[in-house]
């Protein structure tokens, strides 16, 4: 089993919203495997496909809320 789970993704993710130097997260209210719960996300705009259409707005989840459902624990099954 590897000494942790955490991902270059996630570190980037994580230096991005520490930094200081991004200003496109928002705190979102939204369901994890249908429970309620929010999640820390970036916030992009992607460019319109045609002259005249609207930017697509993307939202992707970085950091979720733990729902009462979830149970952490650490790499030797404690719970967190």
């Amino acid at each position: 089993m590897p000494d942790t789970n955490i991902t270059e993704d996630h570190r980037r993710a994580f230096e991005a919203l520490t930094s200081g130097r991004f200003d496109n997260f928002c705190l979102v209210s939204c369901f994890a495997d249908g429970e309620p719960t929010a999640a820390i996300a970036a916030v992009n705009l992607r460019p319109p496909a045609q002259d005249g259409d609207e930017p697509e707005v993307l939202i992707r989840p970085l950091f979720i809320w733990p729902t009462a459902a979830m149970t952490l624990t650490d790499h030797e099954g404690r719970e967190a």
